[in-house]
C-alpha cells in the first residue's frame, strides 16, 4: 500500500509543476509588435504620433501613415518630426499604442 501512495503522490506533484507553469503563459497575452518609420507629427497634448512606417508583418500590414497613441509622455523626447525611428506598440481596446522608442 505504501507504494499506491507513494505513486499517488508523485502525480500530485506533476500536476502542481504544470500548473506553475500556467500564469508565464498568461503574461504574454499584451503581444508586442515592432516598426520602423518617420515621425510625421508629434502632438504631446493629444499624446499621439503620425508615423509614416513599413510593413508590419505580424499584422499583415502595408507600409501606411497612421497614427498611434503614446504610452508615456518622456517617448515624446525621441517622437523628433522627420526623425526615423524603431517603435514598439500595443493593441489596446482597439487602438494601437507605442510602448518604446529606439
Amino acid at each position: 500500500m505504501h507504494q499506491s501512495n507513494h505513486a499517488a503522490m508523485h502525480v500530485q506533484g506533476m500536476d502542481m509543476q504544470g500548473m506553475q507553469k500556467s500564469p508565464p503563459a498568461k503574461g504574454v497575452a499584451s503581444t508586442s509588435y515592432k516598426a520602423t518609420g518617420t515621425v510625421k507629427a508629434a502632438d504631446p497634448a493629444a499624446g499621439s504620433v503620425t508615423l509614416a512606417h513599413g510593413p508590419v508583418r505580424a499584422l499583415n500590414w502595408p507600409a501606411m501613415t497612421m497614427t498611434f497613441l503614446v504610452k508615456e509622455k518622456a517617448l515624446f523626447n525621441k517622437l523628433v518630426v522627420g526623425k526615423p525611428v524603431n517603435v514598439e506598440f500595443v493593441s489596446q481596446g482597439g487602438k494601437y499604442v507605442v510602448t518604446a522608442v529606439n
